[in-house]
């Protein structure tokens, strides 16, 4: 495979994506992402991770089971961090060196979110997980994403979902939906696309850094899109 176009990534997962029908956390998923990870890596490319915590706890609907909006919010962010160990442990059971970095203080099982710290793991080919959030409620793992790939001046934002772009409809409803291959920040906002929440398609907005929206699911995906091929839907 030809020379890496990005050289330090920030791949954003959901934690639905971790999950099946029988599992909170499916082992396999685990090991199948992991094992796409490592193609990357082994491509020289700098990894860093952010993981939605949605299989576990959703802050937003916390208000359905009668809690606090801001209390949902931090048990949400709980919630990434237990994603983070599990896919900290596949990625390790791949024989990658890890480090998993919280915005808050969960030191018995990670370090604490330091710029300058991640940036040094990165240089030395650590995989870097973010978990907990920015830290704060009302701010998602989408707008954390964004907020982390500039922080570690990652060169794209790579977004993993079940499907391989941003459609002109859901392609899973309708069979008519076609893939847009290219969008401008101010279009996805103003279509009211819902990849992403505003605060982060504005945050990469403003600092230059690209967003592709591809499907994680499809072997040999991440490493194709990270070598420079037509895969997913580039925001920029």
């Amino acid at each position: 495979m030809k020379e890496p176009k990005y050289k330090r990534i920030l791949l954003k997962l959901s934690g639905e994506s971790l999950s099946t029908d029988g599992e909170v956390i499916d082992p396999t998923i685990l090991g199948q992402y992991a094992a796409e990870i490592k193609k990357v890596h082994d491509l020289g490319v700098e990894v860093a991770i952010v993981i939605g915590g949605g299989n576990i706890f959703r802050g937003a609907s916390a208000a359905k089971a009668g809690i606090d909006r801001v209390q949902g919010d931090y048990m949400g962010m709980l919630a990434t961090v237990i994603n983070g160990m599990a896919v900290q442990a596949s990625l390790e059971k791949q024989g990658l060196y890890t480090r998993m970095m919280t915005a808050i203080k969960v030191e018995a099982v990670c370090e604490p979110f330091i710029r300058r710290r991640a940036m040094r793991h990165l240089e030395k080919g650590r995989i870097v997980i973010f978990g907990a959030g920015t830290g704060n409620p009302y701010f998602t793992t989408d707008s954390t994403a964004s907020l982390r790939a500039i922080e570690i001046e990652a060169d794209v934002v790579l977004k993993g979902t079940r499907v391989d772009g941003v459609y002109t409809a859901d392609p899973e409803k309708d069979a008519t939906a076609t893939r847009y291959t290219h969008l401008s920040f101010s279009e996805a906002i103003s279509k009211g696309l819902k990849i992403m929440d505003t605060t982060a398609f504005t945050l990469c907005q403003e600092n230059n850094v690209p967003i592709i929206v591809f499907d994680m699911n499809k072997e040999g995906n991440l490493a194709a899109l990270v070598s420079g091929e037509d895969v997913g839907t580039l925001i920029s």
